[in-house]
C-alpha cells in the first residue's frame, strides 16, 4: 500500500489525507461510544500519527466526550453530512483514530484485534486469530507489531 491514504465523507466536503509515516494499526473497537457515534455494533479505525493527518479541502465540526474508559476524546465529522472521520484524546496523545470506511481504497483494511469485546454485541462472533482486550489495552505494542507483521506497508 502506498501513501498518503486520501480518506472523504460520504458529502464529499470534507477530504483530508494521511502520509508518512504508514498507519500504525488497524482494530475494531466495540465499546459504547462507538457503537452509539457510528450506529454499528463497532468501529474500525486505522491509528495513524497526528502530524501526518491533514484536512485538505473543508474544516470539520468538533464534538467532545467521555469514553468508557473515562478518557476526555474529540471526534472531527463532516459538518454537512455528518460522516464520522477522526478521533482522538484530550489532551492530544499524538495518535488520532481515522474511521477505515472514509477511506477511498478499503481493500487492505485488515484489524488485528478486538478492544472493548466486553461491550461486544452477543452477535458478533469474535476470531480467534485477532487479538483481544475486554477494555482499552494499556499497551498498543502487540497490536502495533501485529499490523506491521501483516506487510502492507513498508515500516
Amino acid at each position: 500500500m502506498l501513501l498518503p491514504l486520501h480518506p472523504r465523507t460520504r458529502a464529499a466536503m470534507q477530504r483530508f489525507g494521511v502520509s508518512a509515516p504508514a498507519p500504525l494499526m488497524v482494530y475494531n473497537c466495540h465499546c459504547t461510544n462507538c457503537q452509539t457515534i457510528g450506529g454499528g455494533a463497532f468501529s474500525t479505525p486505522v491509528t495513524v500519527l497526528e502530524t501526518g493527518f491533514a484536512f485538505t479541502k473543508g474544516e470539520p465540526r468538533i464534538f467532545e466526550w467521555t469514553s468508557d474508559a473515562g478518557n476526555r476524546r474529540f471526534g472531527s465529522f463532516c459538518g454537512d453530512c455528518g460522516t464520522p472521520i477522526a478521533h482522538g484524546q484530550i489532551p492530544a496523545i499524538g495518535v488520532l483514530s481515522v474511521r477505515s470506511g472514509t477511506l477511498d481504497d478499503t481493500s487492505w483494511i485488515e484489524p488485528v484485534g478486538d478492544i472493548w469485546t466486553r461491550s461486544a454485541q452477543p452477535w458478533v462472533a469474535l476470531s480467534d486469530d485477532r487479538l483481544r482486550t475486554e477494555e482499552q489495552p494499556t499497551d498498543y505494542a502487540p497490536f502495533v507489531e501485529r499490523f506491521r507483521r501483516q506487510g502492507r506497508f513498508a515500516f
